[in-house]
């Protein structure tokens, strides 16, 4: 792809977002989803192999069915209350749909079926924009819509978190784990932003910086399934011995910083007498916890079954962009301690 259509591309993509960001109209929200949309399937499509093909398919025709969805709700609340405002929008039917609507976008289940397919047929690093980037806008959406249904969220929230945990445990390729992880902390977000919404936006934002640690280091490691990890020693040592952590912090273990939304939200939830919905949650956690221990252990404590053809690529020189590893990779091991400043940031 040519620098010029691939910076048309993601300016498009930025476009959208921040659209979506800016708008408290219905029409011009709707709008930017579909620019963000629109923008990132050539960017799925671009390897030309048939699995790409397929991937961006199916990635087209669930998020148009999701837009779909949500200009008819709009329009039916903007028919009946006759108002096109975002955080104004109050009827019931309305406010469910777009719920739904918003929840297949970002893969929410029972709505999750297409991201473990999708994210399976895509290179990693479209995989970290539909996994991160992507996940933005309809969030912001789904924080504006104060008069949603609780009980639809904590439904929503836990059926995410169970089927993310047992969804991931079966998993050999590196990207379907990725997206049962994508789909269990979403999870953990849709439970508590009924009664706290700065903390679904912590969650989020540390969620968008452990995955982006993740989806980086397995790009530098190349390592598409948990066998091929074996080898990621040879490649990236000191990566190889850190990326644990990362992914026990992506896994919410103390005293990483993923163990900072998973507390602050299980102890909201027993401020809010839902102690089964808390339960259910950490329980849940145990899930996503094993298979990420799993991809630790391939990466750290096991040897290749085969001879590695070169034994010490490492001294070779690596071209990759390794700053921002760096900086998601110390943030996503070393934010716990500070966990008092950043809720003293975050609007009460």
């Amino acid at each position: 792809m040519s620098p010029f259509v691939l910076t048309a591309l993601l300016f498009s993509l930025s476009l959208g977002t921040t659209l979506t960001f800016a708008s408290s109209h219905w029409l011009l929200a709707w709008m930017g989803l579909e620019l963000n949309t629109m923008a990132i399937l050539p960017l799925m499509a671009q390897n030309h192999h048939p699995r790409a093909i397929e991937a961006t398919t199916k990635y087209f025709l669930t998020q148009a069915t999701a837009a779909a969805m949500i200009l008819f709700a709009s329009i039916t609340n903007a028919w009946i209350l006759g108002e096109w405002n975002i955080q104004l929008t109050s009827h019931p039917l309305a406010t469910t749909m777009i719920m739904l609507a918003l929840s297949l976008k970002v893969g929410l289940a029972p709505m999750h079926f297409w991201l473990p397919e999708v994210l399976q047929g895509l290179d990693l690093t479209t995989g970290l924009i539909l996994s991160t980037w992507q996940k933005l806008a309809p969030f912001a959406l789904i924080l504006q819509l104060s008069s949603a249904n609780s009980s639809l969220l904590i439904f929503l929230g836990l059926t995410s978190t169970l089927v993310g945990g047992w969804g991931g445990l079966n998993q050999t390729q590196t990207r379907k784990i990725l997206a049962y992880s994508s789909i269990a902390h979403l999870g953990w977000m849709i439970l508590i932003i009924k009664f706290t919404p700065h903390l679904t936006l912590l969650a989020l934002l540390l969620y968008v910086v452990m995955t982006s640690s993740v989806f980086l280091t397995l790009k530098l490691t190349n390592g598409l399934t948990i066998n091929t990890l074996a080898t990621s020693w040879t490649k990236a040592p000191a990566i190889s011995t850190i990326a644990p952590l990362a992914l026990l912090s992506l896994g919410g273990l103390p005293p990483l910083s993923g163990f900072m939304p998973k507390w602050l939200i299980l102890q909201e939830l027993a401020k809010q007498h839902l102690p089964l919905t808390a339960t259910l949650a950490a329980l849940s956690a145990l899930l996503s916890l094993f298979f990420y221990l799993r991809v630790s252990y391939s990466m750290t404590l096991t040897m290749s079954p085969n001879t590695v053809s070169a034994s010490a690529p490492w001294r070779l020189q690596n071209h990759q962009f390794t700053l921002l590893l760096a900086f998601m990779t110390t943030l996503t091991i070393l934010l716990l301690p500070i966990t008092p400043t950043i809720l003293s940031i975050l609007p009460s």
